[in-house]
């Protein structure tokens, strides 16, 4: 039986698997870079009360399975993140001060429902580095 999660006057299992990609889908999510964002992304769930099941991030855009509250919208909680996100990484990782126009995340963002396929979806995104590798060599033997 799965674990769910429970608030006063409600017994619950939301989870959803996410992917937000930089403006652009500029390649910028390297080393510290990367890391540090992602920092930012968990104390910002924190905050919420949503837990991060599994996250990676690619050069160019970042997976995540979270588990939300009921009491939260799942756009409610992206523009969260992307939000104040976009706003502490121009801050800390930046070093910009201006107070307008601190735009990181593109626009969108994607999101599905995470039902009994949890595992497959957190396995897809522990592993989505060695996927992408294989598809671009995929890619390179059928041009030859």
């Amino acid at each position: 039986m799965r674990e769910w999660q429970s608030l006063s006057h409600v017994r619950w299992e939301c989870k959803y698997h996410i992917v937000i990609v930089p403006k652009y889908r500029k390649k910028v999510l390297y080393g510290k870079f990367r890391q540090k964002v992602g920092e930012i992304l968990r104390d910002l769930c924190r905050q919420k009360g949503v837990e991060v099941l599994e996250g990676h991030a690619m050069p160019d855009h970042i997976h995540m399975c979270l588990s939300i509250p009921p009491k939260y919208s799942v756009s409610h909680v992206i523009g969260f993140l992307k939000g104040k996100s976009a706003v502490l990484i121009h801050r800390r990782l930046l070093n910009e001060r201006r107070m307008t126009g601190l735009h990181f995340w593109a626009t969108g963002y994607c999101v599905s429902t995470v039902g009994l396929d949890e595992d497959v979806i957190r396995a897809y995104i522990r592993h989505q580095d060695k996927r992408e590798k294989d598809q671009l060599e995929l890619d390179f033997d059928q041009d030859e």
